[in-house]
């Protein structure tokens, strides 16, 4: 009993301590660091606390295996060290069947528990939505992005063609990037296609990407939950200007979002994209529009 006593005084301050420490920390700590989170803890998406929970919560599972590894490491050095005066091996420890168990089972345990957390979140985030407020297709090609906002007609549905960014001699982006515009608290569903080879599709702050093939479309659902404007690339080696295939996400009110819509239809960029395509047209100095295209010619 003394002995249970002494272990949970030692725990006590070591609780308290901990709790301490958590609840000074910001929610960008909270989260470890990672992007889509500000000061008041308010995520980019409906998806981004799942994500970030099973990265910070996995890392202080191993921090945990860490510690207790590498601290019995040093004693098992110290303890077992040679003494002065000492000849040959020391004893060495054989067929000890409860060791062997418990560093058998226990990474198994470790490695079920990580399995069976990670496919309860990925079976999650993998869910489409059935009947989505907005239907989006992004399409990567060499060296950008282009954005089809589908609708029931092809009245209703409108695009936007990107081209390759351009960069000054110091690597600065000069150029206007092709932008993805979100409405805020709407479900959302984005087909991902190929035009050329594989891609990624990666908006940083969402802190989810997917790849993009020909002939396989992928699809990604989430609720983008805090307007502002996003960072997104791709994620995937592609080919020779990969570093300059960037785009922009810009979460805005649902009034916004529609009066964007208006003005690619004032625009005449309707029906279906793959119709006005044209690969010169990714080319910089064209713009990224047929009629420019046309004019080069």
């Amino acid at each position: 009993m003394p002995s249970k006593r002494r272990i949970r005084w030692a725990v006590l301050p070591l609780g308290i301590a901990t709790a301490a420490v958590l609840a000074g920390c910001t929610p960008t700590e909270l989260h470890g660091y990672l992007p889509g989170f500000i000061e008041s803890g308010q995520p980019t998406t409906d998806r981004t606390d799942m994500v970030a929970g099973l990265w910070v919560n996995s890392w202080i599972v191993l921090l945990v295996v860490g510690v207790i590894t590498w601290g019995l490491m040093g004693w098992a050095a110290i303890a077992y060290r040679r003494r002065k005066g000492q000849r040959g091996l020391p004893v060495q420890l054989r067929y000890n069947m409860p060791i062997e168990i418990f560093y058998t089972i226990v990474p198994l345990i470790l490695v079920i528990g990580f399995f069976a957390f990670t496919a309860r979140d990925q079976t999650i985030l993998e869910t489409q939505f059935e009947d989505p407020d907005v239907e989006i297709t992004a399409i990567g090609k060499q060296w950008s992005w282009d954005f089809q906002y589908d609708g029931e007609t092809d009245e209703d549905t409108v695009w936007t063609m990107g081209v390759q960014a351009q960069t000054d001699a110091q690597g600065n982006v000069i150029s206007e990037l092709p932008t993805l515009v979100l409405p805020v608290d709407q479900s959302v569903k984005i087909k991902l296609q190929s035009r050329d080879v594989i891609h990624s599709f990666w908006i940083i702050d969402f802190l989810y990407k997917k790849d993009m093939y020909i002939g396989k479309d992928n699809y990604w659902s989430f609720t983008p939950t805090r307007e502002g404007t996003y960072a997104g690339k791709c994620a995937e080696l592609c080919g020779e200007y990969h570093s300059m295939m960037l785009f922009n996400v810009e979460v805005v009110s649902a009034e916004e979002y529609e009066d964007y819509l208006e003005t690619l239809r004032d625009a005449d960029q309707t029906g279906d994209i793959n119709d006005a395509y044209d690969r010169l047209q990714n080319q910089p100095g064209t713009g990224g529009t047929p009629e420019d295209e046309e004019g080069d010619n």
